[in-house]
């Protein structure tokens, strides 16, 4: 059985993006960087570095919530990319099982 396919709109992408932009300028997110941690591999990063990631990402359905919104490294930004928290999962667990 596969997942359902969710459309999600270029509006409702904009709209979320104009979300997630305001969230940047928070004292939430301020205080998300000042840790310096990445959410995915824990690894400390200068808060500068951080990206916000999407836990579940804004072209499959997800919002731009405090409860969605991680800090993430670039790394690990980049190689996650669209993929849900479960097939994030299952990516790591492949890279770990070739290395």
């Amino acid at each position: 059985m596969s997942d359902p396919i969710i459309e999600v709109s270029e509006e409702q992408i904009r709209r979320e993006r104009s979300k997630a932009r305001e969230l940047r300028r928070s004292q939430w997110w301020k205080n998300r960087v000042g840790q310096g941690r990445c959410h995915y591999c824990g690894a400390q990063v200068p808060p500068k570095e951080l990206t916000l990631d999407h836990i579940v990402p804004l072209v499959r359905g997800g919002r731009s919530t405090k409860g969605n919104c991680v800090a993430a490294c670039k790394e690990c930004n980049s190689r996650k990319q669209s993929l849900l928290p479960v097939e994030w999962g299952e990516y790591l667990a492949r890279l770990e099982g070739k290395g």
